[in-house]
Protein backbone atom coordinates (compact mmCIF):
# COMPACT_ATOMS: atom_id res chain seq x y z
CA UNK A 1 0.00 0.00 0.00
CA UNK A 2 1.05 3.54 -0.81
CA UNK A 3 1.64 5.37 2.32
CA UNK A 4 0.92 8.88 2.85
CA UNK A 5 3.60 11.05 1.06
CA UNK A 6 3.18 13.64 4.21
CA UNK A 7 4.36 10.74 6.46
CA UNK A 8 8.43 11.22 6.67
CA UNK A 9 10.97 8.04 6.08
CA UNK A 10 11.26 7.99 10.35
CA UNK A 11 7.50 8.10 10.52
CA UNK A 12 7.37 4.94 8.42
CA UNK A 13 9.98 2.88 9.81
CA UNK A 14 8.15 3.39 13.20
CA UNK A 15 5.20 1.69 11.69
CA UNK A 16 7.06 -1.07 10.75
CA UNK A 17 7.60 -1.47 14.45
CA UNK A 18 4.10 -2.66 14.89
CA UNK A 19 2.65 -6.18 15.30
CA UNK A 20 1.51 -6.88 11.80
CA UNK A 21 5.37 -7.00 10.68
CA UNK A 22 7.74 -10.48 12.37
CA UNK A 23 10.32 -10.23 15.35
CA UNK A 24 13.25 -10.39 13.11
CA UNK A 25 11.85 -7.12 10.48
CA UNK A 26 10.94 -5.11 13.45
CA UNK A 27 14.46 -5.60 15.27
CA UNK A 28 15.79 -4.42 11.55
CA UNK A 29 14.19 -1.43 11.47
CA UNK A 30 14.76 -0.94 15.51
CA UNK A 31 18.77 -0.90 14.24
CA UNK A 32 18.34 1.19 11.12
CA UNK A 33 16.48 3.77 13.74
CA UNK A 34 19.17 3.59 16.51
CA UNK A 35 22.12 3.88 14.00
CA UNK A 36 20.41 6.57 12.45
CA UNK A 37 21.85 4.82 9.34
CA UNK A 38 21.44 6.40 6.17
CA UNK A 39 20.22 3.56 4.73
CA UNK A 40 16.91 4.45 6.81
CA UNK A 41 15.97 7.41 4.19
CA UNK A 42 16.27 5.16 1.15
CA UNK A 43 15.05 2.60 2.72
CA UNK A 44 11.46 4.31 3.45
CA UNK A 45 11.07 7.74 1.79
CA UNK A 46 8.99 6.01 -0.74
CA UNK A 47 7.20 2.58 -1.83
CA UNK A 48 9.05 0.31 -3.84
CA UNK A 49 7.18 0.36 -7.11
CA UNK A 50 5.05 -2.49 -8.45
CA UNK A 51 5.47 -1.86 -12.29
CA UNK A 52 3.83 -3.19 -15.67
CA UNK A 53 5.91 -6.10 -15.12
CA UNK A 54 6.27 -6.53 -11.42
CA UNK A 55 9.52 -4.92 -9.68
CA UNK A 56 12.66 -4.77 -8.28
CA UNK A 57 15.02 -3.80 -6.00
CA UNK A 58 17.35 -4.01 -3.31
CA UNK A 59 16.62 -6.51 -0.40
CA UNK A 60 16.35 -5.28 2.87
CA UNK A 61 13.39 -4.18 5.46
CA UNK A 62 11.41 -0.97 4.42
CA UNK A 63 8.76 0.28 1.78
CA UNK A 64 11.39 1.20 -0.89
CA UNK A 65 13.11 -2.52 -0.37
CA UNK A 66 12.29 -5.60 -1.45
CA UNK A 67 11.47 -8.41 1.64
CA UNK A 68 8.71 -10.56 2.62
CA UNK A 69 6.10 -7.46 3.17
CA UNK A 70 6.60 -5.70 -0.20
CA UNK A 71 6.52 -8.96 -2.18
CA UNK A 72 3.78 -10.46 0.03
CA UNK A 73 1.38 -7.65 -0.56
CA UNK A 74 2.04 -7.95 -4.64
CA UNK A 75 1.45 -11.63 -4.39
CA UNK A 76 -2.05 -11.36 -2.02
CA UNK A 77 -2.77 -8.18 -4.84
CA UNK A 78 -2.28 -10.32 -7.92
CA UNK A 79 -4.21 -13.10 -5.92
CA UNK A 80 -6.98 -10.71 -5.52
CA UNK A 81 -6.99 -9.73 -9.00
CA UNK A 82 -7.15 -13.57 -10.44
CA UNK A 83 -10.27 -14.53 -8.12
CA UNK A 84 -11.91 -11.31 -9.97
CA UNK A 85 -10.75 -12.73 -13.85
CA UNK A 86 -11.22 -16.36 -13.38
CA UNK A 87 -14.22 -16.39 -11.45
CA UNK A 88 -15.87 -20.58 -10.57
CA UNK A 89 -11.99 -21.80 -12.46
CA UNK A 90 -9.38 -23.58 -10.43
CA UNK A 91 -6.70 -20.78 -10.54
CA UNK A 92 -3.25 -22.27 -11.45
CA UNK A 93 -0.10 -20.36 -10.64
CA UNK A 94 3.58 -21.28 -11.71
CA UNK A 95 6.35 -19.96 -10.01
CA UNK A 96 10.36 -20.13 -10.95
CA UNK A 97 13.32 -18.57 -9.03
CA UNK A 98 16.55 -18.29 -9.80
CA UNK A 99 19.61 -18.39 -7.76
CA UNK A 100 19.75 -14.94 -6.05
CA UNK A 101 20.18 -14.99 -2.52
CA UNK A 102 16.55 -15.41 -1.09
CA UNK A 103 15.33 -16.46 -3.78
CA UNK A 104 13.93 -19.79 -3.11
CA UNK A 105 12.43 -18.46 0.22
CA UNK A 106 11.06 -16.01 -1.34
CA UNK A 107 9.60 -18.51 -4.10
CA UNK A 108 8.34 -20.50 -1.22
CA UNK A 109 6.82 -17.60 0.61
CA UNK A 110 5.02 -16.48 -3.16
CA UNK A 111 3.51 -20.24 -3.21
CA UNK A 112 2.05 -19.81 0.35
CA UNK A 113 0.21 -16.61 -0.25
CA UNK A 114 -1.40 -18.03 -2.96
CA UNK A 115 -2.16 -21.07 -1.90
CA UNK A 116 -3.42 -19.63 1.56
CA UNK A 117 -6.01 -18.02 -1.25
CA UNK A 118 -7.07 -21.50 -2.33
CA UNK A 119 -4.90 -21.05 -5.74
CA UNK A 120 -3.10 -24.30 -6.88
CA UNK A 121 0.59 -23.42 -7.55
CA UNK A 122 3.45 -25.44 -9.61
CA UNK A 123 5.95 -24.68 -8.34
CA UNK A 124 9.59 -25.39 -9.11
CA UNK A 125 12.05 -27.58 -7.05
CA UNK A 126 14.79 -25.52 -7.74
CA UNK A 127 16.71 -22.76 -9.71
CA UNK A 128 15.22 -22.53 -13.63
CA UNK A 129 15.69 -20.06 -15.79
CA UNK A 130 12.61 -17.67 -16.36
CA UNK A 131 12.50 -18.50 -20.39
CA UNK A 132 11.24 -21.88 -18.75
CA UNK A 133 8.70 -20.94 -16.66
CA UNK A 134 7.05 -18.48 -19.27
CA UNK A 135 7.08 -21.53 -21.30
CA UNK A 136 5.72 -24.25 -18.21
CA UNK A 137 2.69 -21.57 -17.88
CA UNK A 138 1.53 -22.22 -21.30
CA UNK A 139 2.16 -25.88 -21.55
CA UNK A 140 0.98 -26.60 -18.28
CA UNK A 141 -2.52 -24.28 -19.13
CA UNK A 142 -1.70 -22.04 -16.29
CA UNK A 143 -3.42 -18.63 -15.25
CA UNK A 144 -0.31 -16.82 -14.64
CA UNK A 145 3.07 -17.05 -13.72
CA UNK A 146 5.76 -15.76 -11.22
CA UNK A 147 9.39 -15.47 -11.28
CA UNK A 148 11.86 -14.63 -8.67
CA UNK A 149 14.69 -12.62 -10.36
CA UNK A 150 17.04 -9.42 -10.87
CA UNK A 151 17.83 -10.21 -13.96
CA UNK A 152 21.85 -9.47 -14.17
CA UNK A 153 21.79 -6.43 -11.37
CA UNK A 154 23.95 -6.64 -8.53
CA UNK A 155 24.06 -9.55 -5.86
CA UNK A 156 22.07 -7.35 -3.40
CA UNK A 157 19.03 -7.27 -5.70
CA UNK A 158 15.88 -9.20 -6.33
CA UNK A 159 13.22 -8.75 -8.50
CA UNK A 160 9.75 -10.41 -9.13
CA UNK A 161 7.73 -10.90 -12.60
CA UNK A 162 4.15 -11.52 -13.21
CA UNK A 163 3.17 -13.21 -16.37
CA UNK A 164 -0.24 -13.96 -18.14
CA UNK A 165 -2.07 -16.80 -19.48
CA UNK A 166 -0.26 -16.63 -22.33
CA UNK A 167 3.00 -17.09 -20.86
CA UNK A 168 3.68 -13.21 -21.43
CA UNK A 169 5.01 -10.67 -18.85
CA UNK A 170 1.76 -8.71 -17.86
CA UNK A 171 0.22 -5.75 -20.07
CA UNK A 172 -2.62 -3.98 -20.21
CA UNK A 173 -5.16 -4.01 -19.40
CA UNK A 174 -4.05 -6.63 -16.53
CA UNK A 175 -1.23 -4.84 -15.50
CA UNK A 176 -2.71 -1.65 -14.16
CA UNK A 177 -5.53 -3.34 -12.60
CA UNK A 178 -2.75 -5.52 -10.85
CA UNK A 179 -1.36 -2.53 -9.93
CA UNK A 180 -4.76 -1.04 -8.41
CA UNK A 181 -4.78 -4.13 -6.25
CA UNK A 182 -1.47 -4.32 -4.68
CA UNK A 183 -1.98 -0.67 -4.08
CA UNK A 184 -5.34 -1.17 -2.41
CA UNK A 185 -3.78 -4.17 -0.57
CA UNK A 186 -2.74 -3.06 3.11
CA UNK A 187 0.16 -5.24 4.97
CA UNK A 188 -2.04 -6.95 7.23
CA UNK A 189 -4.54 -8.52 4.55
CA UNK A 190 -1.66 -10.64 3.29
CA UNK A 191 -2.28 -14.41 4.04
CA UNK A 192 0.65 -15.62 4.71
CA UNK A 193 -0.75 -18.90 6.24
CA UNK A 194 -0.15 -21.42 2.97
CA UNK A 195 -1.12 -24.68 1.72
CA UNK A 196 0.94 -27.11 0.59
CA UNK A 197 -1.68 -29.49 -0.38
CA UNK A 198 -2.34 -26.88 -2.99
CA UNK A 199 1.50 -27.23 -4.03
CA UNK A 200 2.47 -29.20 -6.73
CA UNK A 201 6.41 -29.78 -7.28
CA UNK A 202 8.05 -29.11 -10.56
CA UNK A 203 11.13 -30.68 -11.11
CA UNK A 204 13.24 -32.29 -14.28
CA UNK A 205 10.76 -34.00 -15.97
CA UNK A 206 10.01 -30.64 -17.50
CA UNK A 207 13.11 -29.36 -18.61
CA UNK A 208 12.94 -32.15 -21.15
CA UNK A 209 10.05 -31.06 -22.01
CA UNK A 210 10.70 -27.47 -23.11
CA UNK A 211 14.41 -28.48 -24.25
CA UNK A 212 12.47 -30.18 -26.98
CA UNK A 213 10.49 -27.41 -28.03
CA UNK A 214 13.90 -25.47 -28.37
CA UNK A 215 14.86 -27.68 -30.51
CA UNK A 216 11.99 -28.02 -32.80
CA UNK A 217 11.87 -24.36 -32.71
CA UNK A 218 15.01 -23.23 -33.04
CA UNK A 219 17.02 -25.72 -35.30
CA UNK A 220 17.05 -26.03 -39.42
CA UNK A 221 19.56 -28.30 -40.47
CA UNK A 222 18.25 -31.36 -40.43
CA UNK A 223 21.30 -33.29 -41.24
CA UNK A 224 23.12 -31.31 -38.24
CA UNK A 225 25.63 -29.66 -41.16
CA UNK A 226 29.41 -28.77 -38.91
CA UNK A 227 27.38 -29.82 -35.35
CA UNK A 228 30.52 -32.16 -34.48
CA UNK A 229 33.53 -30.08 -35.50
CA UNK A 230 32.34 -26.56 -33.84
CA UNK A 231 34.38 -25.70 -30.65
CA UNK A 232 31.70 -24.48 -27.97
CA UNK A 233 32.63 -22.98 -24.84
CA UNK A 234 29.69 -22.06 -22.23
CA UNK A 235 28.89 -20.28 -19.13
CA UNK A 236 26.09 -19.68 -16.92
CA UNK A 237 27.88 -17.09 -14.93
CA UNK A 238 26.58 -19.06 -11.82
CA UNK A 239 23.06 -19.11 -13.30
CA UNK A 240 20.06 -20.93 -13.52
CA UNK A 241 21.02 -22.52 -16.99
CA UNK A 242 23.34 -24.80 -15.75
CA UNK A 243 20.25 -26.89 -15.78
CA UNK A 244 18.85 -26.32 -19.18
CA UNK A 245 21.72 -25.27 -21.74
CA UNK A 246 24.39 -27.77 -21.42
CA UNK A 247 21.98 -30.92 -21.89
CA UNK A 248 20.24 -29.09 -24.62
CA UNK A 249 23.54 -28.71 -26.93
CA UNK A 250 24.51 -32.36 -26.11
CA UNK A 251 20.71 -32.89 -27.21
CA UNK A 252 20.86 -31.50 -30.34
CA UNK A 253 23.71 -33.02 -31.51
CA UNK A 254 26.76 -31.00 -30.76
CA UNK A 255 29.93 -32.52 -29.25
CA UNK A 256 32.61 -30.29 -28.96
CA UNK A 257 31.24 -28.43 -25.29
CA UNK A 258 33.61 -26.84 -22.70
CA UNK A 259 31.95 -25.58 -19.57
CA UNK A 260 33.26 -23.42 -17.60
CA UNK A 261 33.07 -25.32 -14.32
CA UNK A 262 33.97 -22.81 -11.91
CA UNK A 263 31.21 -20.45 -13.07
CA UNK A 264 28.51 -23.87 -13.63
CA UNK A 265 28.25 -23.72 -9.62
CA UNK A 266 24.86 -21.62 -8.87
CA UNK A 267 25.47 -18.61 -6.54
CA UNK A 268 23.54 -15.13 -6.01
CA UNK A 269 26.86 -14.28 -4.85
CA UNK A 270 28.60 -14.46 -8.42
CA UNK A 271 32.16 -14.56 -7.22
CA UNK A 272 34.23 -15.12 -10.00
CA UNK A 273 32.88 -11.55 -11.67
CA UNK A 274 31.87 -7.81 -10.51
CA UNK A 275 29.07 -8.20 -12.74
CA UNK A 276 27.17 -11.37 -13.77
CA UNK A 277 26.26 -9.17 -16.96
CA UNK A 278 26.80 -11.18 -20.50
CA UNK A 279 26.75 -7.78 -22.17
CA UNK A 280 30.35 -7.34 -20.44
CA UNK A 281 33.33 -8.30 -21.90
CA UNK A 282 34.25 -9.04 -18.11
CA UNK A 283 31.56 -11.28 -17.21
CA UNK A 284 33.45 -13.60 -20.09
CA UNK A 285 36.69 -13.39 -19.29
CA UNK A 286 37.40 -16.91 -17.50
CA UNK A 287 35.11 -18.23 -21.05
CA UNK A 288 37.34 -16.50 -23.24
CA UNK A 289 40.63 -17.63 -21.78
CA UNK A 290 38.93 -21.23 -21.93
CA UNK A 291 38.63 -20.37 -25.93
CA UNK A 292 42.11 -19.99 -25.96
CA UNK A 293 43.29 -23.34 -24.58
CA UNK A 294 40.35 -25.37 -26.61
CA UNK A 295 40.35 -23.20 -29.73
CA UNK A 296 37.06 -22.33 -29.52
CA UNK A 297 35.09 -21.13 -32.16
CA UNK A 298 32.07 -19.77 -30.14
CA UNK A 299 31.91 -17.97 -26.66
CA UNK A 300 28.26 -17.56 -25.01
CA UNK A 301 27.56 -16.58 -21.36
CA UNK A 302 24.05 -15.84 -19.83
CA UNK A 303 22.41 -13.20 -17.25
CA UNK A 304 21.33 -15.36 -13.59
CA UNK A 305 17.67 -15.86 -14.80
CA UNK A 306 18.59 -17.29 -18.49
CA UNK A 307 17.36 -14.81 -20.83
CA UNK A 308 19.87 -12.69 -22.35
CA UNK A 309 22.80 -14.04 -23.65
CA UNK A 310 26.33 -12.89 -25.02
CA UNK A 311 27.80 -14.02 -27.48
CA UNK A 312 32.13 -14.06 -28.83
CA UNK A 313 33.34 -15.63 -32.14
CA UNK A 314 36.46 -14.66 -34.07
CA UNK A 315 36.93 -11.88 -36.05
CA UNK A 316 38.91 -11.03 -38.78
CA UNK A 317 42.46 -11.62 -37.03
CA UNK A 318 41.52 -14.53 -35.67
CA UNK A 319 40.61 -13.08 -32.11
CA UNK A 320 37.69 -13.48 -29.60
CA UNK A 321 35.27 -10.65 -30.06
CA UNK A 322 31.85 -10.09 -28.25
CA UNK A 323 29.19 -8.91 -30.62
CA UNK A 324 26.35 -6.47 -29.21
CA UNK A 325 22.92 -7.28 -28.94
CA UNK A 326 22.06 -5.88 -32.09
CA UNK A 327 24.65 -7.22 -34.07
CA UNK A 328 23.51 -10.92 -32.29
CA UNK A 329 20.05 -9.98 -33.14
CA UNK A 330 21.00 -9.39 -36.89
CA UNK A 331 22.78 -12.84 -37.29
CA UNK A 332 20.18 -14.89 -35.81
CA UNK A 333 17.22 -12.83 -38.10
CA UNK A 334 18.83 -12.86 -41.45
CA UNK A 335 19.62 -16.38 -41.37
CA UNK A 336 16.26 -17.57 -39.39
CA UNK A 337 14.39 -15.21 -42.78
CA UNK A 338 16.87 -17.23 -44.85
CA UNK A 339 16.04 -20.13 -44.57
CA UNK A 340 11.98 -19.54 -44.34
CA UNK A 341 12.70 -17.87 -47.73
CA UNK A 342 14.49 -20.61 -48.77
CA UNK A 343 11.49 -23.31 -47.41
CA UNK A 344 9.18 -21.20 -49.22
CA UNK A 345 8.08 -20.52 -45.97
CA UNK A 346 6.95 -16.86 -46.48
CA UNK A 347 4.04 -15.90 -47.98
CA UNK A 348 3.89 -11.95 -47.31
CA UNK A 349 1.60 -12.32 -44.03
CA UNK A 350 4.53 -13.02 -41.21
CA UNK A 351 6.66 -10.78 -38.89
CA UNK A 352 9.85 -10.19 -36.86
CA UNK A 353 9.41 -8.28 -33.58
CA UNK A 354 11.77 -5.25 -31.90
CA UNK A 355 11.83 -2.31 -29.71
CA UNK A 356 12.13 1.23 -30.89
CA UNK A 357 15.56 1.38 -28.74
CA UNK A 358 16.84 -1.69 -30.83
CA UNK A 359 18.94 -1.22 -34.27
CA UNK A 360 16.65 0.30 -38.04
CA UNK A 361 18.87 -2.52 -39.40
CA UNK A 362 15.81 -4.85 -38.35
CA UNK A 363 13.49 -2.48 -40.91
CA UNK A 364 16.07 -3.72 -43.65
CA UNK A 365 16.21 -7.10 -43.13
CA UNK A 366 12.41 -7.60 -43.32
CA UNK A 367 11.74 -5.17 -46.21
CA UNK A 368 14.30 -7.97 -47.76
CA UNK A 369 12.90 -10.86 -47.00
CA UNK A 370 9.14 -9.21 -47.33
CA UNK A 371 7.81 -9.62 -43.81
CA UNK A 372 6.90 -7.19 -41.48
CA UNK A 373 8.99 -5.63 -38.86
CA UNK A 374 6.71 -4.83 -35.94
CA UNK A 375 8.19 -2.07 -32.97
CA UNK A 376 7.29 -1.95 -29.53
CA UNK A 377 8.42 -0.31 -26.33
CA UNK A 378 11.85 -1.70 -24.17
CA UNK A 379 11.38 -4.64 -22.71
CA UNK A 380 10.57 -8.13 -24.15
CA UNK A 381 6.55 -7.90 -23.28
CA UNK A 382 5.66 -5.55 -25.48
CA UNK A 383 6.80 -8.12 -28.31
CA UNK A 384 4.87 -11.09 -26.27
CA UNK A 385 2.01 -8.72 -26.80
CA UNK A 386 2.40 -8.79 -30.76
CA UNK A 387 2.01 -12.38 -30.75
CA UNK A 388 -1.13 -12.15 -28.99
CA UNK A 389 -2.37 -9.30 -30.64
CA UNK A 390 -2.01 -11.19 -33.82
CA UNK A 391 -2.74 -14.75 -33.42
CA UNK A 392 -4.55 -15.73 -36.12
CA UNK A 393 -3.62 -13.06 -38.79
CA UNK A 394 0.02 -13.26 -38.79
CA UNK A 395 2.43 -15.17 -37.88
CA UNK A 396 5.16 -14.44 -35.93
CA UNK A 397 8.77 -15.82 -36.88
CA UNK A 398 11.40 -14.35 -34.16
CA UNK A 399 12.11 -11.02 -32.20
CA UNK A 400 14.73 -9.12 -30.36
CA UNK A 401 15.87 -6.41 -28.27
CA UNK A 402 19.19 -4.59 -28.39
CA UNK A 403 19.79 -5.82 -24.73
CA UNK A 404 20.98 -9.17 -25.70
CA UNK A 405 17.80 -10.88 -25.96
CA UNK A 406 16.16 -13.01 -28.21
CA UNK A 407 13.34 -15.58 -29.31
CA UNK A 408 12.15 -18.04 -31.69
CA UNK A 409 8.84 -19.16 -32.91
CA UNK A 410 5.81 -18.36 -29.93
CA UNK A 411 6.46 -21.63 -27.85
CA UNK A 412 7.88 -19.45 -25.17
CA UNK A 413 7.12 -15.54 -25.31
CA UNK A 414 9.74 -13.90 -23.63
CA UNK A 415 13.41 -13.62 -24.47
CA UNK A 416 14.79 -16.79 -24.56
CA UNK A 417 18.38 -17.80 -24.15
CA UNK A 418 19.02 -21.71 -24.27
CA UNK A 419 16.58 -21.34 -28.12
CA UNK A 420 19.04 -18.58 -29.12
CA UNK A 421 22.37 -20.63 -28.07
CA UNK A 422 20.76 -23.93 -30.12
CA UNK A 423 20.15 -21.61 -33.11
CA UNK A 424 23.45 -19.10 -32.69
CA UNK A 425 25.72 -22.81 -32.57
CA UNK A 426 24.09 -24.21 -35.55
CA UNK A 427 24.92 -20.93 -37.52
CA UNK A 428 28.24 -21.49 -36.10
CA UNK A 429 28.89 -24.84 -37.74
CA UNK A 430 27.07 -24.06 -40.79
CA UNK A 431 29.14 -20.98 -41.30
CA UNK A 432 32.59 -23.38 -40.55
CA UNK A 433 31.73 -26.01 -42.61
CA UNK A 434 31.45 -23.52 -45.38
CA UNK A 435 34.78 -22.07 -44.10
CA UNK A 436 33.54 -18.77 -42.63
CA UNK A 437 33.38 -17.48 -39.57
CA UNK A 438 29.70 -16.04 -38.17
CA UNK A 439 31.60 -12.58 -37.93
CA UNK A 440 32.11 -12.67 -41.91
CA UNK A 441 28.40 -14.16 -41.63
CA UNK A 442 27.92 -10.66 -40.09
CA UNK A 443 29.81 -8.40 -42.60
CA UNK A 444 28.04 -10.44 -45.50
CA UNK A 445 25.31 -8.74 -44.18
CA UNK A 446 26.14 -5.35 -43.86
CA UNK A 447 27.13 -5.77 -47.16
CA UNK A 448 23.30 -6.21 -47.97
CA UNK A 449 21.81 -4.06 -45.75
CA UNK A 450 24.18 -1.75 -44.94
CA UNK A 451 26.57 -1.36 -41.72
CA UNK A 452 24.63 -0.44 -38.34
CA UNK A 453 26.67 0.22 -35.35
CA UNK A 454 25.85 1.20 -31.80
CA UNK A 455 26.77 2.39 -28.82
CA UNK A 456 25.34 2.87 -24.91
CA UNK A 457 25.79 4.90 -22.58
CA UNK A 458 24.57 4.06 -18.78
CA UNK A 459 24.56 7.35 -16.81
CA UNK A 460 24.21 5.87 -12.65
CA UNK A 461 22.10 7.95 -10.28
CA UNK A 462 21.55 6.71 -7.21
CA UNK A 463 19.37 6.88 -4.58
CA UNK A 464 16.64 9.96 -3.89
CA UNK A 465 18.56 12.41 -5.09
CA UNK A 466 19.68 10.56 -8.04
CA UNK A 467 15.90 9.90 -8.88
CA UNK A 468 15.14 13.15 -9.37
CA UNK A 469 18.38 13.98 -10.95
CA UNK A 470 17.22 11.79 -13.96
CA UNK A 471 13.98 13.39 -13.95
CA UNK A 472 15.67 16.56 -14.42
CA UNK A 473 17.34 15.70 -17.40
CA UNK A 474 14.47 13.72 -18.92
CA UNK A 475 12.99 17.26 -18.63
CA UNK A 476 15.99 19.35 -20.03
CA UNK A 477 16.18 17.29 -22.98
CA UNK A 478 12.33 17.53 -23.93
CA UNK A 479 12.40 21.02 -23.43
CA UNK A 480 15.72 21.80 -25.39
CA UNK A 481 16.34 18.85 -27.85
CA UNK A 482 19.69 19.01 -29.75
CA UNK A 483 20.02 21.13 -32.76
CA UNK A 484 23.15 19.22 -33.84
CA UNK A 485 24.37 15.78 -33.49
CA UNK A 486 27.79 14.76 -34.38
CA UNK A 487 27.77 17.17 -37.38
CA UNK A 488 24.41 16.33 -38.60
CA UNK A 489 21.22 18.73 -37.63
CA UNK A 490 18.64 16.83 -35.81
CA UNK A 491 15.58 16.45 -38.63
CA UNK A 492 12.76 14.55 -36.63
CA UNK A 493 12.16 14.57 -32.43
CA UNK A 494 10.00 11.46 -31.31
CA UNK A 495 8.20 12.32 -27.82
CA UNK A 496 6.63 8.81 -26.86
CA UNK A 497 5.40 10.08 -23.47
CA UNK A 498 3.27 13.02 -25.22
CA UNK A 499 3.22 10.39 -28.67
CA UNK A 500 4.05 13.02 -31.31
CA UNK A 501 6.99 13.20 -34.05
CA UNK A 502 8.28 16.72 -34.31
CA UNK A 503 9.29 17.15 -38.18
CA UNK A 504 11.97 19.94 -37.30
CA UNK A 505 12.31 21.23 -41.13
CA UNK A 506 8.27 21.39 -41.27
CA UNK A 507 8.00 22.73 -38.16
CA UNK A 508 4.65 19.94 -37.73
CA UNK A 509 3.79 17.63 -35.21
CA UNK A 510 2.67 13.94 -36.26
CA UNK A 511 0.45 11.88 -33.57
CA UNK A 512 2.06 8.35 -33.03
CA UNK A 513 -0.23 6.80 -30.79
CA UNK A 514 0.26 3.10 -32.28
CA UNK A 515 2.67 2.81 -28.99
CA UNK A 516 1.44 3.44 -25.74
CA UNK A 517 3.13 6.25 -23.78
CA UNK A 518 6.42 5.85 -22.69
CA UNK A 519 9.15 8.35 -21.11
CA UNK A 520 11.67 7.98 -23.85
CA UNK A 521 13.26 10.37 -26.71
CA UNK A 522 14.18 9.80 -29.96
CA UNK A 523 16.21 12.27 -32.26
CA UNK A 524 17.01 11.26 -35.70
CA UNK A 525 19.83 13.63 -37.84
CA UNK A 526 19.41 13.83 -41.27
CA UNK A 527 22.47 11.47 -41.67
CA UNK A 528 20.34 8.97 -40.44
CA UNK A 529 21.98 8.48 -36.65
CA UNK A 530 19.14 7.77 -34.29
CA UNK A 531 19.77 9.25 -30.50
CA UNK A 532 17.43 6.96 -27.53
CA UNK A 533 17.29 8.54 -24.24
CA UNK A 534 14.94 6.76 -21.52
CA UNK A 535 15.19 6.10 -18.01
CA UNK A 536 15.92 2.73 -16.71
CA UNK A 537 12.82 1.17 -15.42
CA UNK A 538 14.64 -1.46 -13.14
CA UNK A 539 17.89 0.41 -12.23
CA UNK A 540 19.38 3.65 -11.36
CA UNK A 541 20.46 4.73 -14.74
CA UNK A 542 19.51 7.10 -17.40
CA UNK A 543 20.30 5.20 -21.45
CA UNK A 544 21.71 7.11 -24.19
CA UNK A 545 21.57 4.55 -27.27
CA UNK A 546 23.21 5.68 -30.19
CA UNK A 547 22.93 4.17 -33.49
CA UNK A 548 25.12 5.10 -36.84
CA UNK A 549 25.01 3.93 -40.28
CA UNK A 550 26.69 4.13 -43.70
CA UNK A 551 27.54 1.77 -46.55
CA UNK A 552 29.60 -1.37 -46.80
CA UNK A 553 30.89 -2.54 -50.07
CA UNK A 554 33.69 -5.31 -49.42
CA UNK A 555 34.93 -7.08 -46.34
CA UNK A 556 38.19 -5.62 -46.78
CA UNK A 557 36.54 -1.73 -45.60
CA UNK A 558 34.87 -3.51 -42.65
CA UNK A 559 37.36 -2.68 -39.91
CA UNK A 560 37.98 1.20 -41.26
CA UNK A 561 33.93 2.10 -41.44
CA UNK A 562 33.98 0.32 -37.51
CA UNK A 563 36.80 3.12 -36.62
CA UNK A 564 34.87 5.77 -37.94
CA UNK A 565 31.64 5.17 -36.91
CA UNK A 566 33.00 4.32 -33.64
CA UNK A 567 34.67 7.87 -33.46
CA UNK A 568 30.92 9.53 -34.77
CA UNK A 569 29.44 7.88 -31.51
CA UNK A 570 32.40 9.31 -29.35
CA UNK A 571 30.94 12.79 -30.90
CA UNK A 572 27.80 12.00 -29.97
CA UNK A 573 28.48 11.66 -26.52
CA UNK A 574 30.56 14.92 -26.45
CA UNK A 575 27.78 16.70 -28.22
CA UNK A 576 25.29 15.62 -25.65
CA UNK A 577 27.40 16.16 -22.85
CA UNK A 578 27.93 12.19 -21.60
Amino acid sequence: MELADSLTPLDKANLWLGLNFDEETRAAVEMLIKSESPDLDDSFYRSLEFGTGGMRGIMGVGTNRLNKYTLGQATQGLANYLHSQFTGEEIKVAIAYDVRNNSREFGKMCADVLTANGIKVLLFKDHRPTPELSFTVRNKKCNAGIVLTASHNPPEYNGYKVYWDDGAQIVPPHDEAIIKEVLNTKYEDIKFNGNNDLIEWVGEEQDDVYIDACIENSLYQKDKIGYDNLNIVFTSIHGTTYTTVPKALEKAGFKKIDLVKEQMIPSGNFPTVASPNPEEPAALEMALDLAKITNGDIVIGTDPDGDRLGIAVRNLNGEMQLLNGNQCNTILTYYILDQWKKAGKITGNEFIGSTIVTSDIFFDIAEKFGVDCKVGLTGFKWIGKMIRDFEGQEKFICGGEESFGFMTGDFVRDKDSCGSILLACEIAAWCKANGRTMYQYLIDIYKDTGIYYEGLINVTKKGREGAEEIQQMMKDFRENPPKDIAGSKVAEVKDFQEQTSLNIAENKKSIMDDIPKSNVLIYYTEDGTKVCVRPSGTEPKIKFYVSVKDELKSESEFENQISVLSEKINKVKKDLNL
